[in-house]
Order: structure tokens, then sequence, then C-alpha cells
């Protein structure tokens, strides 16, 4: 058993033996025994530092992400185009503070849900509750085209966010807006209100114009409380703003305004923006007034430079007419003229029964102006100013020296009407009550209302003449006529031959009559034999003119004149 299985070491020795010696050849020497060195313990391969390395700095870059990442916020939009999952970012002055990273439809199906991931720096500005939303992306407006450069980098969602902290909570869901806001926080500028009684061709991103220079532009517009106005916010950039003072007007300037007037045709137009898109204008009434306007100020559009640079009016007061006659052609708007100035304008026209008179009648309502009354309005007390209805002492003695209210035609061609305030002759006294609210001007029927009522007192005459006696009359005098006609018929020979015998007679006469008859050269002798007796007659007439003497003593004789 031993044989058949050697060591290793003594079958390397058996052959590297040299052939020809065999181990038991006498005196042979014995081999060293070998030296066996224990191997060296593994060691670990620098080939697993790679991976090591990848796990830590990836562990890091979570670290890192977790310790960065902020809250996540959902903003509600209309529409999610142009926005992916993982590739919209969220920036704010176009640098990135956030990522989508889930877009769904809300539960009602009306909107888009749009989670973001916010960064935690900065984040408690972007929750804060002012702060807001919106996808930019390209625009064509008729203010202009912005968002082009997401035509390249793709659409973004932007956030506008206060420059100070609220006290407030913080603020994980936001509407988004579907426009950009036309001001953001922290522009420098002043924000104005504008009243006007339509908003015309303006609309959000209408310049505003300083000297025909765009310093601003329109951001909003509204209704006011009840209806009447329209409230313009406008935007004015710095350092422009410096020239809103009190005594700034404003004006629309969108369009092209066309006037006719003694001077000729007279058209004015606004820059091409604000022909297509509106715009408004304003310029100082007072340009040594330096003061600036407060913070939010409101003033009144005018429809022209030339309204808005007119002194201005004052409140109007509302006053009451009442008119008993037609009033087509009166329309809303319609000017109330006093010898040919406007003192104002109706805003209201009613239909309206009298439960006395058991009549209709039309109640037309007007505002007029008292600082367009000039010196009458100047004459009023203090107190009577201080009134807030100041239509009855002002008013009241005019109507009892006649001031009346009638409808005028403004244009025959349109068939336009006015109302006019003149004093009338031989009108009625009115009764006037000082403290009515509204206060009523008496009203007289127009020119075209009198001559109608002379027209129907004429048909209305004409209608009680009694024109079936008076034919009846007629007829019997035509019948009586007849009858002296057949009698005529019947001496018709006689008077023929009566016409004959004066035809004859007229003949004769004409002879007579004749240029070249004896008659007519005898008379005319005489009368020439007449003309030298009368001759005669001045002649003597002078003579006993110049000489009365000679009537006693007679003529005297010629005397001769000396050689």
């Amino acid at each position: 058993m031993s044989s058949d299985h050697q060591s290793p070491n003594s079958a390397s020795s058996e052959a590297s033996r040299p052939a020809g010696n065999t181990p038991s050849a006498a005196g042979a020497a014995q081999p060293a025994s070998p030296t066996v060195k224990p191997r060296k313990p593994t060691r670990i391969s620098w080939i697993w530092l790679v991976p090591l390395v990848a796990v830590l700095v990836g562990m890091s870059l979570l670290v890192r992400d977790w310790l960065s990442a902020g809250p996540v916020v959902t903003i509600s939009f209309e529409s999610a185009e142009g926005l992916e999952v993982g590739q919209t970012k969220v920036r704010y002055k176009d640098v990135v503070v956030g990522l989508v990273k889930d877009i769904r439809i809300a539960d009602d199906r009306s909107s888009v849900l749009v989670k973001a991931q916010l960064s935690r720096d900065g984040a408690k500005y972007y929750t804060q509750e002012s702060a807001r939303y919106w996808v930019v992306r390209p625009r064509l407006g008729l203010s202009g085209v912005s968002g082009l450069g997401t035509l390249l980098s793709g659409a973004y969602i932007s956030v506008d966010a206060p420059n100070d902290l609220d006290d407030g909570e913080t603020v994980t869901f936001f509407k988004g807006l579907e426009t950009p806001p036309e001001v953001t926080t922290g522009q420098l500028g002043r924000r104005v209100t504008l009243l006007t009684k339509d908003l015309g061709s303006l609309d959000i991103g209408s310049p505003v114009y300083f000297r025909r220079i765009q310093v601003g532009r329109i951001i909003g517009y509204s209704l006011a409380e009840d209806g009447s106005q329209v409230m313009i916010q406008a935007f004015i950039d710095a350092p422009h703003d410096r020239f809103i003072t009190s005594d700034t007007r404003f004006w629309n300037v969108s369009g092209i305004n066309v006037s006719l007037d003694a001077s000729g045709v007279e058209v004015r137009t606004g820059s091409l923006a604000a022909v297509l898109a509106g715009g408004v204008a304003f310029a100082s009434a007072n340009p040594f007034n330096t003061q600036p306007a407060p913070e939010d100020a409101t003033f009144a559009l005018a429809e022209s430079e030339t309204e808005a640079m007119a002194e201005p009016d004052g409140p109007p007061f509302r006053v009451d007419m009442i008119f008993r006659q037609s009033v087509r052609g009166l329309k809303l708007g319609a000017p109330i003229d006093f010898r040919g100035m406007e003192l104002g304008e109706v805003y209201d026209i009613d239909l309206e029964f009298d439960e006395d008179e058991k009549r209709f009648h039309v109640l037309v309502k007007a505002n007029l102006y008292p600082l367009r009354f000039g010196g009458a309005y100047d004459r009023l007390s203090d107190e009577q100013k201080a009134d807030s209805y100041p239509a009855p002492h002002l008013l009241g003695p005019l109507i009892k020296h006649g001031l009346r209210a009638q409808i005028k035609a403004a244009n025959l061609l349109t068939g336009q009407q006015y109302i006019a305030l003149d004093f009338m002759k031989d009108v009625e006294p009115a009764e006037i009550d000082l403290k009515a609210y509204p206060f009523t001007i008496p009203t007289v029927a127009g020119s075209f209302d009198k001559l109608q009522e002379q027209l129907s007192s004429v048909v209305a005459k004409i209608d009680r003449v009694p024109l079936d006696q008076i034919g009846k009359d007629l007829q019997g005098s035509l019948a009586s006529l007849h009858r002296v006609l057949d009698g005529l018929s019947n001496v018709g020979p006689q008077l023929g031959d009566t016409l004959k015998t004066l035809k004859l007679t007229l003949g004769k006469l004409d002879g007579m009559l004749d240029a070249d008859s004896p008659m007519n050269a005898g008379i005319e002798d005489t009368m020439r034999e007449l003309q030298s007796a009368a001759r005669s007659l001045r002649a003597l007439g002078d003579y006993l003119q110049t000489h009365p003497s000679a009537l006693i003593r007679g003529r005297s004789a010629d005397v001769l004149p000396a050689p």
C-alpha cells in the first residue's frame, strides 16, 4: 500500500535523479530536506474600491438632494400644454428653483393639477399666499410677442414671489395664471386707477403714453360695485411716475378721432399700437405742480385731449323734466343747452303714468354741472354751495323769471333732438319746492309741437265748417243758373242782331278816331291854338308881375337905347 502511494516529493526526486544511479547504490549521498514556506494571507483587490466610491457618491447625492429638497406645491392650470414630468422646470427670475414631478387631472375634471418639487433655498418665499405661478410659452398679442426663448428650451413655469415674508402659514396650493402678469414684484413704478363709462378698445397690455413716449401700460380692469363705471388699473414705470400729480389728466387715444368744426376737418391718431390695441395718454394741466400724487390715486379718463384739459365741472346734480308730448329723437347723452352753452346731458328717459290726470308722460332725467353756470353759481352762499344738492338754490330764482325746458331739433337730417333751457315770455308761474329731490324743471311744448297744435286747430275749424249745407246751397244755385241760361237761349237771335249793330257802330267810331280823320286834324289845330293862348297868358302874367302898375297906366313906351 505504501508502494502504491508515494509522496510527490519522492517521486520528483526520483524523476530528477540521473540515469544509471539507483537508490540502492552504495555510498550515495542523501538529498537535503526541502524548506516549506507557508503562503501569505490573501489581500482585498483594489478593484473593489470603484463600486465602493460609487456607492458613497450616490449616497452623498441622495443626502444632498434630501437636504436641498423643499416643499411640494400643487398648481392648478386650465391646460398642461407644453408641460412634461421630469422636464419642465420652475424658474424665478430665470433661475431654476424647482421641477415638475407629477401632472394629473383634477377630480372635477375642470383643471390640471401640476405638482412641482421646489428647492429648499428660498422655498419660504415661493410658498407665500401672494406668490403667483404661470406658464411661460410663446404668446402673440396686439401689445407684442413674448416668450420667444421657449421655442428652443421649451415651456417652463415662472414664479413671482414677494420680497417680504408674511407672518401667516405657508401655502402649497396655488391657482395658476393663464396669462403672465403685467407687473411683477419689485418692479418700480406707480399704480393708478382710471374711471370711464366703458372700456372701449382698451385691453390688458395697452400702452400708456406721456408726450407720445410709452411710459406704462394697462394691467387690469373691472366694473365698479354699482356697475355704473369701469375701473382701469394702469402702471407707470419709474422714473416717469414722478409726472403723475394731482393736476394730471388722462384721455383715450385709441383709434382715429375725426372732428369737424368751423376751421375744417381735423384728424388725430396715436401710434399704430394705440390704433390697433388702444392706448391712454396723460399730461399735467398745471406744469408748475411737481408734487406727486398719492399712491393708488384715482383719475377720470376723458374721451379726448380737449375734454381732458378743460376746466373741471365739479360733481353733477340731478334734475327731472316732464314732457307731455313726443320725445322721439331724444337719446341718452343728449345735451342740455342754455343759449349755446352745454350745462349737462340726459342720462335716463322713462315713460310714467299720472294717476291724477289719467295720462302718460315722459320723465327725462339729466345731470347738470354747477360750475358751468358761472356767476350764478358763484353768487350762492358758502352754505348753499356746501349743500350736496344745489339745484333748488341755483334754479329756483331762474324758474321764477321764466326759465323753462323745451325740446328742439338738433339735426333735421337725422332727427336728433336736444333740450334747450331759456327764459320764456307769457308762461304760467310754476310752483317751486326748495326741499324737493329731485328738483323738477317746468317744460313747454317745442316749436314743432306748437306747429302741430296749430295745424290740429286749423283742421278742427275746417271740420266745423258745414260743408254738406254749403254743397246743397251750391247745388241749388247751379240749378237756378241753369234755368237762367235756358231763358237766355230764347233771346239768342235778337242778341245776335244787336251785336251786329254794335259792331258797325264800333267800326264807325274807330274811323273817327283814326289818326288821318278830319276830326283828329281839327282837334290837333284846336290844341295848338290853346297852347298859343296859354303862352300868351303866361307872358301877360309875367309882365304884370313885373309891372303891376300897367293895369292902371297901361304899358309904357319902349325906350330906345342911346346911340
